[in-house]
């Protein structure tokens, strides 16, 4: 893809590590991490992904290049850093400056902190995995170029496991209660009643909002222990009639001064304060808890609660993520905010890693609830073994039984593959609390999330199977040594 107007200029020509200008004496490490994990991303792929994204635009300043984007991201997810820690970081390391395409170190901050969000934005989830494709086609290539004895089957014979499951990604907000929601919808409508006031003629009414009456009648709920339904029912009476109060003072408002006069974030959050109320006027009438759709925050009305059942933790609020895990790379199937089932995501992740590894995988190690007879069916007819209790009777030959005893513990500890990974992006990166605000930009860091696992993955089997090689040079010459001293040996007693 080619731009006709200079408004982004190609980084083909990346300095190597030893040309990279800095005012130390010391030269830069040629072994260092960054130095190693540049060499495992697809650079010219992500100019391309990077390039769709931009546009044709005719004016305005010059586009940073797509490595410059896309390497910032990465830092600051691999490191776990906020906005204005990644640029201060960037500003302080060579190796940093070098692994984002710069020809030479420089003191001034290369970037804003308000330049990250643009970035994520350029990178939607789509982009991310197709990087992250891109990585995983790589290192499979790799892996059977160091197979000597494998042969080209034609994808005819099942190889590989898949391990499949999913998870939620809490989003950064408070737990919401529908008093909560309440309480902050009628502050916002308040602070637009007081905006768009300012702008009338001078001398007209303010109108009426209670805004004290109601801050204590929330208040003195919030601060009952264990409230009962009755006592619950009336505050949320009390609230949602405040809330339509300010709702019509605002609609009001609106058609004397105009719709101009709010700025984009508050006219936005009062379509969402409008389907709050909706929401939980509809509740209340018809006595119900739950509803299609709920929104549980007016700052990221994207946010939808998922039912987890998991201990310490019954709901969680955020994006759902159905994942995939073939020699431990993670693949990202979807994200989803609303709630879904994510046995009907196996066949689509089976069929995945037949299009991109050529072959169906030899087993599928899954939880109980994939298990279904349209998902058991699929596998059958492909020769795929999947995971879990064989379905009808017993066989009454012990032996047998105890083979599919010892055969469903092994597939349970393959599956821990996958919990394990799991729990990494939540405890060692940023999917236990999503910071980003935004729909698309969550999706972002989500994704790269598991595609900076997937490279610190890569990085420790490099480094693995460079120890390994030393490891068989030292035996070989180690044997060498042996059977030489075994001639000399020998031969010394020959000549006695």
């Amino acid at each position: 893809m080619h731009l006709e107007i200079q408004l982004y200029q190609h980084n083909n020509r990346q300095l190597e590590i030893e040309a990279f200008k800095t005012p130390f004496r010391t030269p830069l490490d040629t072994e260092n991490r960054w130095v190693k994990l540049a060499k495992l991303v697809p650079w010219d792929f992500v100019e391309e992904v990077y390039l769709r994204s931009l546009g044709r635009k005719k004016e305005g300043q010059r586009a940073l290049p797509g490595r410059f984007a896309f390497g910032s991201i990465l830092i600051q997810e691999k490191l776990g850093l906020t906005d204005r820690e990644t640029v201060d970081t960037i500003r302080e390391n060579p190796y940093l400056q070098w692994f984002l395409g710069l020809q030479e170190f420089q003191i001034k901050p290369p970037l804003d902190q308000s330049q990250l969000c643009r970035f994520r934005k350029r990178f939607p989830a789509q982009a991310i995995a197709e990087i992250n494709e891109r990585i995983l086609l790589a290192a499979r290539k790799r892996h059977r170029d160091d197979e000597s004895s494998s042969s080209d089957d034609g994808g005819f014979v099942n190889k590989g496991r898949l391990i499949v499951d999913a998870t939620a990604t809490p989003a950064d907000i408070t737990f919401p209660t529908d008093l909560k929601l309440l309480n902050k919808g009628r502050e916002l409508l308040e602070k637009m009643v007081d905006v768009l006031h300012s702008e009338r003629e001078p001398g007209s009414t303010k109108p009426r909002t209670y805004r004290k009456r109601a801050r204590k009648a929330f208040l003195s709920l919030q601060k009952t222990r264990r409230p009962g339904s009755r006592k619950l029912r009336k505050a949320m009476r009390k609230q949602l009639g405040y809330v339509r109060r300010d709702l019509g003072h605002v609609d009001a408002l609106l058609d004397e001064v105009g719709f101009g006069v709010l700025d984009l974030d508050l006219y936005r959050k009062l379509l969402v304060i409008r389907e709050v109320y909706r929401q939980q006027q509809e509740m209340y009438d018809e006595r119900k808890r739950t509803i299609p759709h709920r929104i549980v925050s007016i700052s990221q009305p994207h946010v939808r609660p998922i039912k987890r059942n998991k201990a310490g933790a019954v709901w969680e609020f955020g994006a759902k993520v159905s994942i995939g895990l073939s020699s431990g790379l993670a693949m990202i199937h979807r994200i989803e905010w609303d709630n879904f089932n994510e046995s009907l995501d196996l066949i689509g992740q089976i069929k995945e890693y037949h299009r991109l590894f050529g072959c169906w995988p030899e087993s599928v190690h899954a939880d109980r609830i994939y298990r279904t007879r349209e998902n058991m069916r699929f596998c059958k007819d492909r020769g795929i073994r999947i995971s879990g209790r064989k379905l009808g009777r017993p066989f009454e030959d012990p032996a047998v039984m105890k083979a599919l005893r010892q055969q469903r513990y092994e597939d349970e500890r393959i599956r821990n593959a996958i919990e394990g990974k799991i729990g990494e992006g939540k405890r060692r990166y940023s999917t236990d609390r999503v910071m980003t605000k935004l729909r698309e930009t969550s999706e972002t860091v989500i994704s790269m999330v598991y595609l900076v696992m997937n490279l610190e993955r890569l990085l420790r089997e490099g480094a693995s199977s460079y120890l390994m090689r030393i490891y068989h040079s030292l035996k070989a010459c180690l044997l060498l040594d042996v059977l030489w001293v075994k001639l000399d040996w020998s031969g010394m007693h020959g000549r006695g």
